[in-house]
């Protein structure tokens, strides 16, 4: 098994794979400092072979956690530890700032928290949001020694959230949450996966002077976000990632939805023309 030394050599050539092409230092820095063995339990570990389902890792060595690869949180719920590159360039996507609060929605055990806690540093704010109370509780203990992060245990879908610079959602949802998009303070960003049922893509959203600036960042598979689902606009979201994304511009509130649509929601609409 290796040792602590050769761990983080190893964690630090993990950290230059998955954040690659992201082409953030900070990025990277983040995953190199925090041990993500840390927040997935004892090993062995079941890590998801896509089309081939989970397989154990042979031991508990924290070395086979440290690949570009999906691991089980709860291998029954389907519930996993997502995929690294995935989240880094998602992260750098969002450009989060030292000094700035971030909402992390959907938080897990709390690995991607710590990393954003890493992005903010001290000086910034981190609120984890998980729905799952088992999870909760674990992702409380495992960020317990960061005092700039909390944890709370409950839906982020209900209710209102904090003013944030920033905000990140680790669950698929096939709607804007207004509750998201009214936290956001000026120039704040919200990065959430938009998915209808045969998947779609990470959905950065920037509010302007004039709105809401709205651009897709990368594809995307998320498990559903619990209260963010809507059947109808999860069908029309199914329809227009058939056409592509590229021309999307925009998110647009409470009006009515013009010729430069490109899907019309339940009160929401996303736009091909720019808000500014």
């Amino acid at each position: 098994m290796a040792g602590a030394a050769s761990i983080a050599g190893i964690r630090a050539r993990y950290a230059d794979e998955v954040t690659a092409a992201a082409g953030s230092p900070a990025v990277r820095d983040a995953f190199a400092a925090v041990p993500r063995e840390r927040f997935l339990g004892p090993g062995p570990w079941k890590i998801l072979e896509l089309g081939s389902g989970y397989r154990s890792t042979p031991n508990a060595d924290p070395a086979h956690v440290y690949r570009d690869v999906l691991v089980a949180l709860d291998a029954e719920a389907g519930i996993n530890n997502g995929q690294p590159s995935l989240h880094a360039s998602c992260l750098a996507a969002l450009d989060l700032r030292a000094g700035e609060t971030a909402v992390h929605i959907g938080c897990g055990t709390g690995y991607y928290t710590a990393i954003i806690a890493e992005l903010v540093g001290p000086a910034g704010r981190v609120q984890g949001w998980e729905i799952e109370p088992t999870l909760a509780e674990i992702a409380a203990e495992n960020l317990a020694d960061r005092p700039n992060v909390t944890v709370v245990p409950a839906s982020a879908t209900e209710g209102a959230l904090p003013d944030a610079d920033a905000i990140y959602v680790s669950a698929g949802a096939t709607t804007p949450m207004r509750a998201w998009v009214d936290a956001l303070r000026p120039g704040g960003r919200l990065l959430f996966p938009l998915v209808g049922p045969d998947g779609g893509g990470m959905l950065l959203v920037t509010r302007r002077i004039a709105g809401f600036a709205a651009r897709f960042v990368c594809g995307c598979r998320f498990i559903p976000c619990i209260g963010a689902q809507d059947r109808s606009d999860a069908a029309a979201l199914d329809r227009a990632f058939r056409r592509g994304w590229s021309d999307v511009r925009s998110l647009r509130l409470d009006s009515r939805a013009d010729d430069t649509a490109w899907v019309a929601g339940d009160g929401w609409w996303l736009s091909t023309a720019a808000v500014d």
